[in-house]
């Protein structure tokens, strides 16, 4: 089997002398990225490690920047380079929530995959997992006057307590504060700390074991080498 640094040689995105210079930048703390790029490979060819590479290189360059920074450019990463589609015409099956690395290799999602995908990569940023929640709405669709409502995941960060989040979301690409997404309307929100129902203070939060699908991501997160 290649090694990562072989396999990247071989898909012509570096070379020895690179590598040499930049010796042990290629790393990421908490992500395993050697089994990951081949784990890609793999299951989802020489373009879902190429898609792995980018998001490392996301995660190298947005290394030490100011919060808003890390927002955009994670919010429009994922926004421009997945597409989206219902987990039947992706896994066959109504409703599977995908890691990081699923969503990379397919190049394909719904909305909760969009949402998690966004939440580890800011986490990996070292964003406070305080200030991020997985977020169910219902989702006007159509319009002021429409009547349609679609359940829907955002993602919703808060910079500090108590204050107003912003929202990060597949069906748009720019990043507003919950008070001009009129559309929305919050069911409940959770992260790896806790559930809280509605506008429930975090106080009010409660344990996640209860979501499953949850649960399940991060375990095969974590045998994928993301920790």
């Amino acid at each position: 089997m290649l090694s990562y640094r072989q396999f990247l040689e071989k898909l012509g995105l570096i070379n020895s002398t690179w590598l040499l210079l930049v010796g042990m930048s290629l790393a990421v703390a908490g992500v395993d990225m050697d089994r990951l790029v081949l784990l890609a490979s793999q299951r989802y060819g020489n373009a879902g490690a190429a898609s792995v590479i980018a998001w490392r290189d996301l995660l190298t360059q947005s290394a030490g920047q100011p919060d808003t920074v890390k927002l955009r450019r994670v919010n429009d990463f994922f926004n421009r380079r997945i597409r989206f589609k219902e987990d039947t015409d992706i896994w066959g099956i109504p409703d599977y929530w995908a890691t990081p690395l699923e969503v990379l290799g397919r190049a394909q999602g719904d909305c909760e995959d969009f949402a998690i995908a966004k939440y580890v990569t800011l986490e990996l940023l070292d964003v406070p997992a305080e200030k991020l929640r997985l977020t169910y709405v219902k989702a006007r669709i159509g319009g002021p006057q429409s009547t349609v409502v679609q359940a829907h995941m955002v993602l919703s960060y808060y910079p500090a307590p108590g204050d107003e989040p912003l929202v990060l979301d597949n069906l748009i690409s720019d990043i507003r504060p919950a008070s001009r997404r009129t559309d929305l309307t919050t069911a409940f929100g959770f992260n790896a700390e806790g559930l809280w129902v509605g506008g429930a203070t975090p106080r009010a939060a409660r344990g996640t074991q209860q979501l499953s699908k949850w649960q399940s991501v991060l375990a095969r997160m974590r045998e994928e080498g993301i920790d």
